[in-house]
């Protein structure tokens, strides 16, 4: 952000993202199988591909992520080093595709860490690691009410390598990578993503019950929207339901897709939603317009 203030209205930003996993595949030697499993481990940096082996990568990722980007971040923004950041970084790295904000993370860090970091500053800091361009957030949006609820959010990292590299690659959970990945797929094909819920009411034995849904995904362009849940895997109808049961509660007519690393072919539903594996998501860069 410093780069577009100091030209005052002058210049553009372009953001640079790393390699998409098509991208990845086109230099990868190797099945897309193992080009997958490769990527969700050590992302899509241009230099981290060319390397040979995992130590090399993995090395390289640690040292990108402490020597560089947390180096200037102390040092760009006049922080001391002992300042808690890297630990906090751990934190939300631990808990992407998660619901969070300043309180929880303030209540995780004294639980985990033993010491206080106030909210404010665990603002501050989420802030500096946003506007390095080393994680992004997404915001909440209620569908049915059209409006944007600032917290809780979820926030994913940039490239899932750095990730990663943050807790040490021993916290590598498939489920959250593959969440994740698509949230990053989908900004490289320029699409705004929120998080969506659809909250209901019903009567109950005389009671007024509220129910609040979640959407994984509200892909964003123009008049163009997506709903998409990411499920690693529908083992049977009762996944299915448990995926599908949010879909079904929106009630306008744009496309709702389910992404899954199960290999089925792409298929329609009796409601219209479309299930989809998450190989001809990323590989087909016009997926999408299946729904369009």
């Amino acid at each position: 952000s410093d780069v577009l203030t100091e030209f005052e209205g002058r210049g553009d930003e372009i953001h640079l993202f790393p390699l998409s996993f098509r991208e990845y595949c086109s230099v990868f030697q190797g099945t897309k199988d193992e080009a997958y499993e490769q990527y969700s481990i050590h992302g899509g940096l241009p230099f981290v591909v060319s390397m040979v082996t995992n130590d090399q990568k993995e090395n390289h990722l640690k040292s990108l992520l402490s020597k560089v980007y947390l180096t200037d971040i102390i040092k760009h923004n006049n922080l001391k080093r002992d300042s808690n950041i890297a630990e906090l970084l751990d934190l939300v790295a631990s808990g992407i595709s998660s619901f969070t904000n300043p309180t929880k993370l303030e209540s995780r860090f004294r639980s985990i860490k033993k010491t206080t970091l106030s909210r404010i500053t665990i603002d501050t800091y989420i802030d500096y690691f946003i506007d390095s361009f080393l994680i992004s957030k997404a915001i909440k949006y209620d569908i049915k009410g059209k409006r944007y609820i600032d917290t809780p959010y979820k926030l994913y990292f940039e490239d899932v390598g750095l990730r990663n590299a943050a807790i040490g690659f021993r916290q590598i959970e498939e489920t959250h990578l593959m969440e994740n990945i698509i949230y990053n797929e989908l900004r490289y094909r320029g699409f705004n993503v929120d998080v969506g819920v659809v909250e209901t009411r019903s009567l109950e034995d005389g009671k007024k019950i509220r129910k609040q849904f979640e959407i994984d995904f509200v892909a964003t362009s123009g008049s163009n929207r997506y709903y998409i849940q990411s499920a690693y895997s529908i083992p049977n109808e009762e996944k299915r339901n448990q995926e599908i049961r949010p879909l079904r509660k929106i009630d306008d007519s744009f496309a709702k897709m389910i992404i899954t690393k199960d290999p089925t072919p792409p298929r329609y539903d009796e409601y219209g939603i479309l299930t989809m594996s998450i190989y001809d998501f990323l590989l087909n860069p016009d997926s999408l317009g299946k729904l369009g």
